[in-house]
């Protein structure tokens, strides 16, 4: 298959202080715009991919008095995708987001059928239904992550944290993002074991797929499992599933019980929070979903949305990591990732894209 690949514009080298600070120039010449987002799988709330991707399209809301909406379908099926994307342009969303893979095929019908609404796709590109076409129109814009370097870093600084023991990973459905946050976590966790003479192990009876975003119960379920086969750290990459994974781990942790949990896409920190003050995130692997809506927006009023481009964001372009504080994190941990960053991004560091030598 044959993606089109285009170097970030300098609007998109995602650093904090550009966001922080925003422009409001172009808003005037685009007061019109109104965004629509989609849900993938789970809710608005995931505290994961879905609730990252809003918080962006809510902050631009806010510094650009910006009408915006969300839809949750009936179902996650491109028909249910095509139904509620057609309600927002009914209602005059003429700016839609769709976070998630599952949106690729809809959107390869509704760029021609919305020719006049703009599309950001995250996480996907527009293809038909058996992957033999793919055809990104004037209208869309595409974003994909490096999975594989944000999960090195968190494997690696986990391994420096703990230093001995046994980690798991639970994923959601295994699709390439999920897989690349699990093969770049382990090369991480090697990384340190060889590097820093680390002694952290992984079985493959603890490295798993549930096969869905959105079942809390079976997250906890697995992760029940994984603590009481002597499971120190989960790394869980599966919205609603990792969701219970924290539940599970918070429960633990209040009877006194020393177990971790490595979050994803966005910082969840407060997610682990217990009465105590004391969260059971160890790190998060982050995509900075809200930088990218956020960006796709603020492009858009300033007349520099990338029309019919692929982007791809990584350690390069600051598109990847871990959160800035990890209070979890000893300073002399987030000190060595800080030098593994700066490798990833200078090239001098490598990870790859792929499972191969590795538990699959």
């Amino acid at each position: 298959m044959k993606k089109l690949t285009v170097v970030l514009c300098i609007f998109l080298l995602l650093g904090t202080v550009a966001f922080a600070q925003g422009s409001n120039e172009g808003a005037a010449k685009k007061s019109n715009l109104r965004v629509g987002m989609v849900t993938d799988a789970g809710t608005i709330d995931d505290k994961s991919f879905n609730q990252g991707t809003w918080e962006g399209i809510l902050r631009a809301s806010k510094d650009y008095g910006l009408d915006v909406k969300y839809l949750k379908p009936a179902g996650t099926t491109e028909a249910d995708y095509l139904k509620e994307i057609g309600n927002l342009v009914d209602a005059g969303y003429n700016f839609v987001v769709c976070p998630g893979f599952k949106f690729e095929t809809a959107l390869f019908e509704a760029q021609d059928k919305y020719p006049n609404v703009k599309f950001v796709i995250l996480d996907g590109e527009p293809h038909n239904a058996d992957y033999s076409v793919f055809r990104i129109e004037k209208n869309v814009v595409a974003v994909y992550w490096a999975e594989h370097e944000s999960g090195f870093l968190a494997g690696f600084a986990a391994a420096l944290q703990v230093k001995e023991g046994d980690f798991g990973f639970v994923g959601g459905m295994e699709i390439p993002a999920v897989q690349k946050f699990n093969w770049g976590f382990q090369q991480g966790v090697k990384y340190a074991n060889a590097t820093f003479g680390t002694k952290i192990v992984m079985k493959q009876e603890n490295n798993l797929y549930q096969g869905s975003f959105d079942n809390v119960s079976a997250g906890q379920q697995i992760a029940a499992s994984m603590y009481d086969r002597g499971v120190d750290v989960i790394f869980a990459a599966a919205g609603g599933v990792g969701v219970g994974v924290i539940n599970e781990a918070k429960n633990r942790a209040s009877s006194g019980k020393n177990v971790w949990v490595i979050g994803v896409d966005v910082d969840q920190y407060p997610e682990g929070l217990m009465p105590s003050g004391k969260s059971i995130i160890l790190t998060s692997a982050m995509k900075y979903l809200d930088r990218a809506s956020y960006d796709m927006i603020e492009a858009e009023l300033n007349g520099t949305y990338p029309a019919g481009q692929v982007l791809h964001l990584d350690a390069t372009n600051d598109g990847v990591g871990i959160p800035v504080q990890n209070p979890n994190l000893t300073k002399n941990v987030t000190d060595e990732v800080a030098k593994v960053y700066a490798k990833l991004k200078s090239g001098e560091i490598k990870v790859a894209a792929v499972g191969d030598g590795l538990f699959k």
